[in-house]
């Protein structure tokens, strides 16, 4: 008897296509408040809500990550740092939405995006404290200012990807599931 893969090709392929349009949307930026606002946060929840905590961990991780690695001039340790972080993002959207599980609820797919968002936002001001302190030496006063500077634009990009995804993941997901491929690429 042949054992049914946890990815099947419809899978795999849409989540590429996913990781790939992360990729690409994290070149439409403008900068702001001391970073850049863009909407590759609210494809990675998309990313989440869509196909769960592993597809959407990876589609999120591998677009963003391979964004910082290829074209944002980061090192191959920046890039997996930007890949774990969207990787939790879009899993714990995921695993709160539970839309994997074939389950929508409206409040909690909402509510989902918001933890999802901020969870990405704690994750960035950790980073940016542990390189700023501990990684560039700077003293503490200068590590609470760049963080604080830090703070307004990504407060900004998780308000705006929380917005868009929802929007997008409401629109989307009749249409999927009336063409029959939200049972294909859920899990």
């Amino acid at each position: 008897m042949k054992q049914k893969s946890a990815f099947s090709t419809y899978r795999i392929v849409f989540i590429a296509v996913m990781a790939a349009i992360v990729c690409v949307v994290t070149f439409f930026r403008f900068p702001l408040l001391g970073s850049k606002v863009h909407l590759a946060n609210a494809m990675c929840l998309l990313s989440g809500l869509l196909f769960g905590p592993v597809g959407g961990g990876l589609a999120a991780g591998l677009g963003s990550g391979l964004y910082d690695v290829l074209f944002g001039g980061y090192d191959i340790i920046q890039g997996l740092i930007t890949f774990v972080s969207k990787f939790l993002m879009a899993a714990i959207c995921a695993w709160i939405a539970g839309t994997h599980k074939g389950k929508l609820n409206h409040l909690r797919v909402v509510v989902a995006a918001v933890v999802g968002a901020l969870s990405y936002v704690l994750l960035y001001m950790l980073k940016t404290f542990v390189y700023q302190r501990f990684v560039y030496g700077y003293p503490m006063e200068t590590t609470w200012a760049t963080m604080l500077s830090k703070l307004p634009a990504s407060v900004i990009n998780a308000a705006v990807g929380i917005v868009v995804s929802l929007v997008l993941f409401f629109a989307m997901s009749p249409a999927l599931k009336k063409a029959g491929l939200l049972e294909k690429i859920e899990k």
